[in-house]
């Protein structure tokens, strides 16, 4: 069963930490020190728990009315399967409940079509980050 929620305790919190350094630094190329940016305390984090493990996550930090979404990773092993829309979802509620009325993130251009799906909107032109090309995206919440 998959439960979608802030992270329970520390233990989850820190294999969401350790799940966000595979994708990121062990399978993409970013450097810890740029997954680790010092943030990570004062967001809302998500957690996706399939079995009693952690198998996605992502975060929020809030700017007055607006969250920026970052830090979506989802295990390998549980791609395809829907997991990121979820994530998204879960994390706009989250965002809405914060006092959010909108939501920016920075979309890896393979992921573009999962936010596009989920109504958001790219600003600006593409742009490289940590060495993979990004684009600017956001969407206004109801």
């Amino acid at each position: 069963m998959l439960e979608l929620r802030a992270p329970g305790d520390e233990a989850e919190l820190e294999a969401a930490l350790a799940l966000r350094e595979r994708v990121f630094c062990g399978e993409q190329g970013v450097s810890p020190e740029a997954d680790r940016d010092g943030r990570d305390p004062e967001a809302l984090h998500v957690v996706a728990v399939e079995h009693g493990h952690v198998v996605g996550t992502c975060r929020l930090l809030m700017e007055e009315e607006t969250a920026r979404l970052g830090r979506m990773a989802v295990d390998r092993g549980a791609r395809g399967k829907g997991l990121g829309a979820a994530l998204l979802a879960e994390a706009e509620r989250r965002a809405t409940e914060a006092g959010a009325r909108r939501v920016m993130l920075h979309a890896q251009e393979r992921a573009r079509s999962l936010y596009a799906r989920g109504g958001y909107q790219p600003v600006g032109e593409p742009f490289m980050e940590e060495g993979l090309p990004h684009i600017a995206m956001e969407k206004t919440l109801a």
